[in-house]
């Protein structure tokens, strides 16, 4: 039986019992409001757990022809799943590919729309259009979909009234890490007074991921009435758009300390990095939670990175090039030292498909734990992988 010791760092470890527990949670949410979740691969698209994940939700939407392709090649188990397809911008090059994968085809303006729906609708492909509502729950202007200038989807409801005899539905996504139900119900009556008398005449309308109901002291029953008397009132399909909720806490990326230095402050230098690992820790500077050190848990929340009260605060720090490829910094019972595994949590979404080959930096293995915690190595990459990706 492979264990933790016998694997080589760094690499992430995704835990089926915690993907089980987020899991329950929007099968019930499904269960109570007639929705229906699509895993959104942009968030999370690692295969070799989609035969345990399909059992809980009704399929998976994608961002681009290979997620789309994947999303209907590995999601199912061979069970009937829905794939839905949405884009920007689709190619010429790509549509005929993307229409053969794909159960519904979402388009993000009119341009699109009036260019491929002739394609779609010869292939019973149903068509949707992506409304922009101007209004958004998002705590970061990087993602925030209603930002100025905005290219995602369209707002002009007297222009999308022309095109509704193309369309069967419409996606409107505009939460970003919203755990607040109040703030979620409140934005849901912006959209019902901005498009509202277009709802009943869809068939379909997809409030796209974003929302945190997954937190402990979410509301759940209050968010499924919601969106039952939502789907009621105008007689649609409610489709919503999870992914982070699918897997929030369901992985670790571990580490072994290859270095210890000290500069004012005690450094720690780790087999892995921010830029090339967690990137997402990088855009929205945000600090990677310490979830165990040599094999004990701990929860372990970073301090003030610019804090001085404390000099024997531990950073820990990437192994690449970049001055600020600093996972965090940390108030540690024992330093650090060489040879130490320190793990990351919260390591599934947006990490394993944004991870790069920046500085050559061996890219962790992908590690399933099933629940009598026997560790499964599903992906290793090595020298020809990184070969591979360049030219």
């Amino acid at each position: 039986m492979t264990t933790a010791t016998d694997l080589n760092t760094p690499y992430y470890q995704i835990d089926v019992p915690a993907l089980r527990h987020n899991l329950s949670i929007v099968q019930r949410l499904c269960e109570l409001s007639g929705a229906k979740a699509l895993l959104a691969l942009k968030c999370f698209a690692t295969w070799g757990v989609f035969d345990f994940m399909s059992p809980y939700l009704h399929g998976t939407t994608s961002s681009s022809l290979n997620e789309v392709r994947l999303g209907k090649e590995t999601f199912g188990n061979g069970h009937a799943k829905e794939t839905h397809a949405y884009s920007v911008a689709y190619s010429q090059a790509e549509i005929d590919e993307v229409l053969q994968y794909a159960d519904k085809i979402i388009f993000n303006s009119f341009n699109q729309l009036n260019a491929f729906k002739a394609k779609a609708q010869a292939q019973n492909v149903p068509v949707g259009l992506r409304l922009n509502p101007q209004t958004s729950n998002s705590s970061f202007l990087i993602a925030d979909p209603a930002r100025p200038f905005s290219r995602l989807g369209e707002h002009d409801i007297s222009k999308v009234s022309e095109v509704l005899g193309d369309i069967t539905g419409v996606m409107i996504h505009n939460n970003c890490e919203n755990n607040s139900f109040a703030a979620f119900s409140a934005s849901l009556n912006d959209i019902e007074t901005k498009f509202g008398e277009i709802f009943h005449q869809l068939e379909w309308v997809s409030l796209g991921g974003g929302i945190h109901f997954i937190a402990p002291d979410y509301p759940l029953e209050q968010l499924a009435a919601r969106l039952k008397a939502f789907s009621e009132k105008y007689g649609v399909q409610v489709y919503l758009e999870p992914g982070e909720a699918c897997i929030h806490g369901a992985a670790k990326l571990v580490t072994t300390v290859l270095d210890t230095l000290h500069n004012g402050k005690p450094l720690a230098v780790v087999d892995s990095s921010i830029e090339a690992h967690m990137l997402d820790l990088l855009i929205y500077r945000e600090t990677a939670p310490v979830v165990e050190i040599n094999g004990e848990a701990c929860q372990l929340t970073a301090v003030a990175a610019d804090s001085d009260v404390e000099q024997q605060n531990t950073i820990i720090c990437g192994k690449s090039c970049l001055a600020g490829d600093i996972f965090g910094e940390y108030q540690l019972a024992q330093p650090l030292k060489t040879g130490d595994r320190v793990a990351f949590g919260n390591a599934a979404g947006y990490t394993m498909v944004k991870k790069n080959w920046f500085n050559g930096v061996a890219m962790p293995a992908i590690v399933i734990c099933n629940d009598d915690g026997v560790l499964q190595v599903q992906k290793t990459f090595g020298y020809e992988d990184f070969k591979a990706s360049l030219s």
